[in-house]
């Protein structure tokens, strides 16, 4: 007897995803995406913030690469950390060319002037290429974090750093309370309710599939391209409920020091702390493997002790504005360094750490002011096999920042052979 649809999705529903791995050029195998998950599964952090750096005392000098070089001022908190730190200059997106589209193209590398007669397109963000791989085995196939206030022009609050796989941008959870219930949190609501509602949201679904069907003939191609998105997003939603139908009886994991939420609302750098907490927790439980932080930059300020918003600090220049940028490098790097510390905190079965198998991004899509070359960008973490404790300056300036995200992918064993606008990996990254 041949399988219903929705019996297909359910017990197969990554294979949805499939073309959209090979479109990337990863390899026309199943076996490849299905393979069984190593003992110690590997994991993706990428971490951005709005509004760059202070070029003046972020970045290491341009003469001291390789180990030999002295950390700023702005990283000088992950000194604790150098060994396992890899910082590279002479980065950029090659489409970028207006700083107030912020955040939007940093993962994708896209170019919004893709598709002709369109004044906007994007195409799927590094950190979904990952998930569409790794969230197999996990309750949540990726987790996107944001902001509660529009943090860079161009990208609203609320939306995250990735984009999924026909180009549409993904909602991120906009504090740590949200996030901790989501992954701690057990409904009361009894398994048969619970059922009965996702099987509501199928039927409907089914219903909207016949209705649309029936609507299809003698459409023009611009309404049958509309309506095959349509399709496409249906399709989407059902992969969902099938992954939540398959958790829907197993009980979510406690990690082994729990998180405690504060009694009020957190903003800025205890904010950003604790999501940090939150998200090692959510790794060490598996509940997920592929994360996205896009970090707030106002309320960090506010939350040092100064009145001035993010956009006034960037244009700074030697005064007032230099010090605050100066003051929110310092601080952005002692909460990146409290997070690292929280990763090799916590022990593997084998004896090693969270943070040997987990590879991690941080970095901004924009230098300062409107400079949009040169990204800031700090690698760290154990899971991509890079060789850390270096300073990398790259011959070619303006070095496509999707060759960082292309390294970091084949690093971690996805067989993806292009991303975006790369054009080969950093070799410089594994010598």
């Amino acid at each position: 007897m041949m399988p219903s649809r929705r019996g297909f999705l359910r017990a197969a529903g990554t294979v949805v995803a499939l073309p959209l791995l090979e479109s990337l050029g990863m390899h026309r195998t199943a076996a490849a995406a299905l393979a069984p998950v190593a003992a110690r599964p590997k994991r993706m952090i990428f971490l951005s913030f709005g509004w760059g750096v202070t070029r003046e005392s972020w970045f290491p000098k341009r003469g001291e690469v390789g180990e030999n070089y002295t950390l700023p001022l702005g990283l000088k908190p992950l000194e604790r950390h150098k060994q396992d730190l890899t910082i590279i200059q002479g980065l950029a997106n090659t489409f970028s060319n207006e700083a107030h589209w912020g955040s939007t193209f940093y993962l994708t590398g896209a170019n919004r002037y893709a598709e002709p007669g369109q004044n906007f397109s994007n195409s799927i963000s590094a950190d979904q290429v990952a998930a569409q791989v790794f969230g197999q085995n996990t309750r949540f196939t990726s987790l996107q974090l944001s902001c509660r206030k529009a943090e860079d022009s161009g990208h609203g609050p609320g939306l995250s750093l990735s984009w999924d796989g026909r180009g549409k941008p993904m909602a991120g959870m906009e504090n740590p309370v949200q996030l901790y219930h989501k992954l701690f949190s057990e409904t009361k609501t009894p398994l048969e309710e619970r059922q009965a509602m996702l099987d509501q949201k199928k039927s409907v679904l089914d219903t909207v599939l016949a209705d649309a069907k029936g609507v299809k003939r003698g459409l023009n191609y611009r309404d049958t391209q509309k309506l095959d998105e349509y399709y496409q997003s249906i399709r989407d939603i059902e992969v969902r409920l099938s992954k939540e139908e398959q958790w829907l009886t197993v009980p979510k994991k406690q990690p082994s020091k729990p998180v405690k939420l504060p009694n009020g609302e957190l903003e800025g750098y205890e904010e950003i702390k604790l999501m940090y907490d939150l998200m090692v927790a959510a790794l060490e439980t598996d509940a997920t493997r592929v994360l996205t932080y896009r970090q707030p930059v106002d309320t960090l300020l506010q939350s040092i002790g100064t009145n001035m918003t993010a956009h006034n600090m960037s244009h700074y220049s030697p005064g007032p504005r230099m010090d605050v940028s100066q003051a929110r490098d310092e601080n952005q790097s002692k909460l990146l360094a409290h997070l690292l510390d929280r990763l090799k905190a916590i022990k593997e079965p084998d004896g090693s750490s969270l943070y040997d198998h987990t590879a991690i991004s941080y970095g901004s899509n924009i230098n300062s002011l409107h400079y949009l070359s040169n990204c800031p960008t700090v690698l760290t973490g154990g899971g991509a096999g890079i060789n850390h404790g270096r300073h990398l300056v790259m011959k070619e300036e303006k070095t496509p920042l999707c060759n960082l995200w292309l390294s970091m992918l084949q690093g971690v064993g996805l067989p993806v052979q292009s991303h975006g606008d790369s054009t080969g990996i950093i070799p410089e990254l594994f010598a």
